[in-house]
């Protein structure tokens, strides 16, 4: 696989170059209509007194005009494409350099009352989300969100898959990532399969018949009049009965207009998204099955929605007043549009929703398969099953340096539970955390950062920082209990694994240390799986008592006057803790 610094140096290369490849074709392109404009306005001005000869020219030059726009805005689409693509790698660049802190940081999808999203640093400042997340679009965020905090066991193997396949194409990754970026859209992806869903039909089903038929009738009388068949009058009967019979509909088709001129560009980018899917092969099942869902029989859905892109853009034209007024008076463009418009709807709402599902599908694994690229060193879980719950060597939080990083071992079977002890800032809160998120990240399909892991799925619940709440008004004391009940709560109905942070620290030492182990009697006695972290020594009894409990710590020494930590986690039970030394030293207390 391509090393990613140097993959995304030669990227920025050499979408540097074609930028101004692209640069210069549109400067040219510039000089040619203004050429071209200027010489059909000298052939008119020449032809002067030669009515056909002015008409043939100005025909000519509006036609040559209309292709360099075209030609043009797709030029400016090209210059814009390589921009984001050269804005893509800067950024991986940049965060290879661990510098991400300007990525958003999901604060949207965080919920307090999630079963570990609030404990584990998944959203906000620093996050593991802020780290990962690649999405360019708001439905694609939402569906990664979703996959870290669904807690979801199933089909690991087939994700890891769809990862590792997506690892190996970093080009499209990009390339698709890019096209994405440049979707502006003034209505989401949602609103607009509900709007689809819940639309109304309003013209009769003949009316793309009546109006072909009306336009015929128009243009005989108009051709009758020109050659002196019949009186001028019968012009303006046929232009006035076309504009009655749009008027009748006119303020249905003005609230569709409406809609429709906010979502026209949103069906035209969705499209060049579909394009990329469509045009790359997976052999992954996921993957394949998700590309299945766009792939139509008999056309495209790229080219289904270019299309009603176009449909819509046509409608958008009746704001042009010679449009709104004499191609439906003599033609009913309007009501001709609009029964395209609603024949499309008919045959494909239903599958807008999918395709639009499908983009945000690969919007979010673009970022896992982007995470895995940029991680070659991480691991995949083997998955197993009847064995240990976890076991990794080697292991590291993600978001630490990782040249810095103490690596560690740990191995805990299933119906396990450890107690951890340890010094203040000894690491037992990032170890906790670091077991934590490698569940997470296992669960849905990354790699994590060990040396080698094996996991049976379960999935994970946590209690670390239960705050209190002035708005229900709940002391802290009364919120931790409620946390602690849900815990137990779910427990009964499924398997969890259960990290607990320090526990009834709301209350005095005496009580919260005959609490905590009945709380830990409780757990064992119903088969639980996890790890806690806490102070008090007297808890360690516990392993004597129950065979699955087993006694770990984080040591910290004070040598010279200094105090060292090797952040090492080791089995036993921890005898230097350092709360008095570090007042001593920051001269808090004498």
């Amino acid at each position: 696989m391509k090393q990613p610094q140097a993959f995304y140096e030669a990227q920025h290369a050499l979408f540097t170059a074609a930028l101004q490849t692209a640069k210069n074709k549109l400067n040219l392109s510039s000089t040619i209509r203004l050429v071209v404009f200027l010489a059909a306005a000298a052939g008119i001005y020449v032809a002067l007194g030669n009515t056909q000869l002015v008409i043939g020219i100005a025909l000519a030059g509006i036609i040559a005009f209309l292709f360099l726009v075209t030609r043009h805005t797709k030029l400016k689409y090209d210059r814009d494409l390589n921009k984001a693509l050269i804005e893509r790698n800067e950024l991986e660049i940049k965060v290879l350099k661990r510098d991400f802190y300007d990525l958003p940081e999901g604060n949207e999808h965080h919920s307090p009352e999630h079963v570990y999203s609030q404990d584990i640093d998944l959203f906000g400042r620093g996050s593991f989300y802020q780290y990962l997340n690649r999405t360019a679009l708001n439905s694609g965020s939402e569906q990664l969100a979703t996959m870290l905090l669904s807690n979801d066991i199933e089909a690991i193997d087939q994700k890891q898959k769809a990862v590792k396949e997506l690892s190996q194409l970093p080009e499209w990754r990009q390339r698709f990532g890019a096209v994405a970026s440049l979707v502006k859209t003034e209505v989401s992806a949602d609103r607009v399969s509900q709007w689809l869903e819940n639309y109304e039909e309003f013209t009769p089903s003949y009316i793309k018949m009546f109006s072909r038929v009306f336009s015929v009738i128009s243009l005989l009388v108009m051709g009758a009049y020109f050659f002196s068949f019949i009186a001028g009058w019968w012009v303006f009967i046929s232009f006035g009965l076309g504009l009655l019979i749009s008027g009748r509909y006119l303020k249905k088709i003005n609230v569709l207009a409406a809609h429709t001129g906010k979502i026209q560009s949103t069906f035209e980018q969705y499209a060049r998204l579909l394009s990329q899917i469509e045009g790359q092969e997976f052999e992954s099942t996921m993957l394949s099955q998700k590309r299945e869902t766009i792939i139509s029989t008999t056309q495209s859905s790229s080219s289904i929605l270019k299309k009603f892109s176009k449909y819509l853009d046509a409608l958008d034209q009746r704001n042009n007043v010679l449009v709104a007024i004499f191609a439906n008076g003599f033609f009913l463009r309007d009501l001709a549009v609009v029964s395209t418009i609603e024949k499309w709807i008919k045959t494909h709402k239903t599958e807008v929703d999918v395709w639009f599902k499908t983009i945000a599908f690969f919007d979010a694994y673009n970022s896992l398969g982007n995470y895995a690229f940029n991680h070659q060193e991480h691991t995949f879980p083997e998955i197993t099953e009847d064995k240990n719950t976890l076991e990794s060597t080697a292991s590291a939080h993600p978001l630490l340096d990782p040249a810095v990083a103490v690596r560690n071992d740990i191995t805990i079977a299933q119906d396990q539970f450890f107690i951890i002890t340890g010094a203040n800032m000894a690491g037992k809160s990032t170890f906790l955390r670091t077991v934590a998120l490698q569940i997470v990240m296992a669960n849905v399909g990354l790699p994590v950062s060990a040396k080698t892991a094996q996991y049976t799925p379960i999935k994970l619940i946590t209690s670390m920082r239960t705050t209190d709440s002035l708005t229900d008004d709940e002391s802290y004391f009364f919120s931790e209990l409620k946390r602690l009940k849900f815990i137990v709560d779910e427990i009964k109905i499924d398997r969890y694994f259960i990290i607990l942070d320090e526990i009834l620290k709301g209350t005095n030492s005496t009580d919260k240390a005959v609490g905590s182990r009945k709380f830990i009697n409780k757990l064992v006695a119903s088969g639980a799986t996890g790890i806690i972290a806490t102070h008090d020594l007297s808890l360690c009894e516990a392993a004597s008592d129950l065979d699955e409990v087993k006694n770990y710590y984080f040591d910290a020494q004070i040598i010279n006057d200094e105090l060292f930590f090797d952040y090492t986690f080791k089995k036993g039970i921890c005898q230097n803790m350092n709360a008095s030394f570090l007042l001593k030293k920051m001269e808090i207390v004498e």
